[in-house]
């Protein structure tokens, strides 16, 4: 057989191959979607605009999966569940995150840390200079406190001795609570009083943020109780972590 022989044979059996590969995808992509309700299943059709009942239908749990697929949240199955209603906030509050203006607005860098809706942002004056991202606050006994701060040691592998943890990207605001990186799962449980953010995020928050910063910290992490203030007033240093808490 010459060049051209080959060439037909290698041409046949690659669309031979393409031919039996295409029905798969099309049948992946045309799966039906048939999770059920979910607890935040008439947040997610007010977000989505679709008819508010509070009951899954098809057409709902496409247009979930869709959200969930756009906004890499996984698995994007079409249940609205925790992780795709905290995801629901964030992509809610890209537009203004301080539109309630909890957060104050001053001539320079602020982190803004809103237990509530469990996200952060940094702004510098009006102007948002790190989007909101989610984050995961302490669990209950062990609440991020709140008020004024300011970022007062950085430590990008920091290690905690209390919890035998890695800490990465750690910037200290209050005595051992920080903001730093973690793997683990940010929509479930809790830190024990620092501020927990993906690894990417929090990568990109030590970049933004310097020693002296201002942190602003209000709200109560849904799930909690406390009426836990501030230890520190506005301005003033705390103490370094010893050791440091997670």
């Amino acid at each position: 057989m010459g060049i051209s022989g080959s060439l037909v044979t290698g041409t046949a059996l690659a669309g031979v191959l393409l031919s039996l590969a295409t029905p798969v995808a099309v049948a992946r992509d045309a799966a039906p979607c048939t999770a059920g309700t979910g607890p935040y299943q008439r947040e997610l059709e007010q977000h989505l605009r679709l008819p508010a009942d509070g009951r899954q239908t098809p057409a709902d749990c496409e247009a979930i999966r869709a959200f969930q697929t756009r906004n890499a949240v996984q698995p994007a199955d079409g249940y609205a569940g925790l992780a795709t209603y905290r995801t629901m906030l964030v992509v809610e509050a890209r537009p203004n995150p301080n539109t309630a203006g909890r957060c104050p607005v001053r001539a320079y860098r602020v982190a803004c840390v809103d237990l509530d809706r469990q996200l952060m942002w940094v702004q510098s004056g009006a102007r948002v200079v790190f989007a909101p991202v989610p984050i995961r606050s302490g669990r209950d006994g062990h609440e991020t406190r709140t008020g004024d701060f300011s970022v007062y040691s950085r430590e990008i592998d920091h290690w905690s001795d209390l919890y035998d943890a890695p800490m990465p990207y750690a910037q200290f605001f209050d005595g051992g609570q920080a903001f730093h990186g973690t793997n683990g799962d940010l929509f479930g449980g809790g830190s024990h009083g620092c501020v927990n953010l993906r690894l990417d995020d929090a990568r990109r928050l030590w970049d933004t943020l310097a020693e002296d910063d201002a942190v602003h910290i209000w709200g109560v992490k849904p799930g909690t109780e406390r009426g836990l203030t501030t230890t520190a007033p506005s301005g003033v240093r705390t103490p370094p972590p010893t050791p440091g808490a997670r």
